[in-house]
């Protein structure tokens, strides 16, 4: 089985039109995730998949580019275009925003779907900030790993909590953060787009409940990766002043 990284790349965004092209310390934000990718051992090729010259002009300096159709509601729509024209085995979707995905994250994933139809990741939830925010999505897992709900309130509820702070709940339960990365076997991914849209998907705005519904398992990686999306210019602003302190 090979294994293909799929970053789907869009320019339109609702909060942040053209993100994927902003500069973080010399390169766009695009080409530090490309470079991410190219540095996970998992990997078999790289590819950018878009529907638009601007993205695909400065991605195909690094990688092989894909164009597809413009009218995808999803990435997951966009990279099964992409993967069943290229006939393609298996495939990790790499979200494009996300400039500091760390290569092991992507080969985690990456050797789960050996043997599971979808894989992502998940990592502890530290701040109380994570914890409450909507945006922060929230994973429970069973014995073997298996996703049982993805959530963006926090879960599962600690009855015998009480009153207490947040931080203790933190150290009560092993809260997971979701991580927005997955594997895909190729009739999986073909099977679950062409899925309607589940009411709990509806509910939550969470694709990937429409698998789970559909009694489709999730196999997750945990790891100690603190992903970091850049969803407004506030995040890139956040993150370049991270970048430089630690610098």
């Amino acid at each position: 089985m090979t294994i293909t990284g799929i970053i789907p790349a869009r320019y339109a965004s609702s909060r942040f039109p053209g993100k994927l092209l902003e500069h973080i310390e010399g390169k766009t934000i695009l080409q530090h995730v490309i470079e991410k990718c190219l540095l996970a051992n998992m990997l078999n090729d790289v590819i950018v998949a878009t529907d638009d010259p601007r993205i695909a002009k400065i991605a195909k300096d690094f990688c092989r580019v894909e164009m597809t159709h413009s009218d995808h509601q999803s990435g997951t729509d966009r990279i099964a275009e992409v993967t069943q024209r290229c006939n393609l085995d298996s495939v990790v979707n790499i979200q494009g925003d996300e400039p500091m995905i760390d290569p092991d994250v992507i080969d985690k994933v990456a050797a789960l779907i050996h043997k599971n139809e979808i894989s992502t990741a998940a990592s502890p939830i530290k701040l109380t900030e994570n914890w409450k925010n909507p945006n922060t999505v929230k994973v429970v897992i069973d014995s073997s790993n298996k996703a049982l709900y993805f959530s963006r309130h926090p879960i599962p509820y600690l009855r015998d909590s009480g009153d207490s702070t947040i931080d203790k709940e933190l150290t009560a339960f092993p809260f997971l953060k979701h991580i927005g990365i997955y594997g895909y076997q190729k009739d999986a991914l073909l099977r679950l787009v062409n899925y309607p849209v589940s009411s709990l998907e509806k509910a939550e705005k969470l694709e990937q409940l429409r698998a789970l519904e559909n009694g489709m398992s999730i196999i997750v990686a945990v790891v100690n990766h603190d992903s970091i999306g850049i969803d407004t210019p506030e995040d890139l602003k956040n993150l370049k002043e991270q970048l430089k302190t630690e610098s």
